[in-house]
């Protein structure tokens, strides 16, 4: 690989590998140290094409959602096994990994900035800006991107647009599915929210168990399936659709507590 050699969007691939290995060797203990990372379905990742993946999860935190997948699909590509162990698997990372991000997120700082060169594609949310809910069209320019990068690789999209759970899915990520038709492959994530704060940088609780369960592809009639049929198979793939949303008995929910302790003691066992 030239030194010099670019991505699509302009973006030199030798400095956005030690870009990957020095923050990924920054950011591996903060889901293989202070907190554990749960991995399921390491082989689907390795038995994906190189290029036109889309990924659809549900966002918990800005960055360390994001960053967590970049960790686990260069450690299964690399071999390993459900799990994170060994950082070697830095040293060639998968440079053709993009995620979508909300443009005046990656605009917010100094740290923001690096990460977008790792591999965001900035879009401007068409629902809200600066805080405060909007109404505008969608830009060609934003779509035109992500068909891009699909074209180069893989794509990482959160379709709620939010960290908030129980949103609704936008409409944007099922016409870019009918559009570029894509491997459409679901992620189910959990944990961070409880870890890290809103942004995903400090860590705000140690010792918890996260997870990340990666799904079998979806499957659409990309010529025919209709907008609302494929925004409800997203919704119950990332498991976020309302029938997963009920009251939860005040006794559940002292058990799911003691469950969590639980885990973190035994983690705190197995470490020391």
């Amino acid at each position: 690989m030239g030194i010099f050699k670019k991505n699509p969007f302009g973006h030199i691939l030798f400095l956005k590998k030690w870009l990957i290995r020095i923050m990924g060797a920054l950011t591996h203990s903060r889901y293989n140290g202070f907190n554990e990372l749960q991995i399921e379905g390491s082989e689907i990742l390795r038995n994906l094409p190189d290029k036109n993946v889309l990924f659809v999860s549900n966002h918990q935190t800005y960055f360390a959602d994001v960053v967590a997948m970049f960790h686990v699909f260069n450690a299964s590509l690399s071999g390993r096994e459900d799990h994170i162990k060994n950082i070697g698997y830095l040293w060639k990372p998968k440079l053709n990994l993009y995620y979508i991000a909300a443009k005046e997120t990656m605009r917010s700082g100094p740290l923001a900035r690096i990460l977008a060169y790792a591999g965001a594609i900035p879009v401007e949310r068409t629902w809200r800006a600066k805080g405060k809910s909007v109404n505008r069209q969608v830009k060609m320019s934003d779509i035109t991107n992500i068909g891009k990068a699909l074209d180069d690789g893989w794509v990482i999209t959160f379709p709620q647009g939010t960290t908030t759970p129980w949103k609704p899915i936008r409409k944007g990520t099922a016409h870019i599915i009918r559009k570029y038709q894509p491997i459409v492959v679901p992620i189910v994530i959990d944990g961070f929210r409880r870890s890290f704060d809103k942004k995903g940088i400090r860590i705000k609780k140690r010792g918890i168990l996260q997870s990340m369960v990666i799904k079998e592809p979806l499957v659409f009639d990309y010529e025919n399936e209709a907008v609302e049929s494929i925004i409800e198979k997203l919704e119950y793939s990332i498991e976020q659709h309302d029938s997963f949303l009920k009251v939860i008995p005040e006794s559940e929910l002292k058990a799911e507590e003691d469950l969590n302790e639980m885990r973190r003691w035994s983690y705190k066992e197995k470490k020391s």
